[in-house]
């Protein structure tokens, strides 16, 4: 912009142009023969570096390790469980601490559970199986181990429906448990 208007009489072309009123311009255009070009970068308002009121590393830490116990438990129910146990911090600083870690979900927090078992091999309690298995269809599937192609198979016949004048559909169900490929067969049972 101040290209633009080295020239005298295209200070309000090049306002135009850029979009600043005229005032904006010659506020510039000081700042600039003053300060030089550092002092026209636009800062951010706000606090520089972490919140002072940003909850610290232990707290950080025990709300961390608290989800890793009870991932399904709301940012307001972790609050209060931390503050019977002299912990105080409010909700919005557990979901302050979560979204600084992307576990603001229920299901991300049980990804993590997840990922955690996995990689520190924890025994798991019935409730977090029951809670992953809802939540994630592939740990589900965790106790099968087919080691190639045709080495396991699971089956299955499920009813679809009745067509009046046929009968009951039945679907018959075949899958390969290791590459995960299946088929599928329609069969009729007549009336009688």
């Amino acid at each position: 912009m101040l290209e633009l208007a080295g020239e005298p009489k295209n200070v309000s072309k090049a306002c135009k142009i850029m979009g600043y009123s005229r005032q904006h311009f010659y506020k510039i255009r000081i700042d600039f023969q003053t300060y030089g070009a550092q002092k026209l970068l636009d800062k951010l308002p706000g606090a520089t570096g972490p919140h002072p009121n940003r909850a610290s590393d232990e707290i950080e830490k025990t709300i961390m390790d608290y989800c890793l116990i009870h991932p399904t438990h709301g940012c307001l129910k972790v609050a209060q469980q931390l503050n019977l146990q002299d912990i105080h911090v409010s909700s919005g600083g557990v979901r302050g601490v979560w979204q600084r870690n992307k576990l603001t979900s229920k299901y991300q927090r049980l990804m993590r559970l997840e990922q955690y078992h996995r990689e520190t091999n924890i025994e798991l309690s019935k409730k977090h199986v029951r809670l992953l298995e809802r939540f994630n269809p592939e740990f589900r599937e965790r106790h099968i181990q087919a080691d190639f192609t045709g080495d396991l198979a699971a089956m299955g016949t499920f009813m679809v429906g009745t067509l009046n004048g046929i009968g009951r559909i039945y679907l018959q169900t075949v899958i390969d448990c290791h590459c995960r490929h299946a088929w599928g067969r329609y069969t009729l049972q007549k009336f009688r």
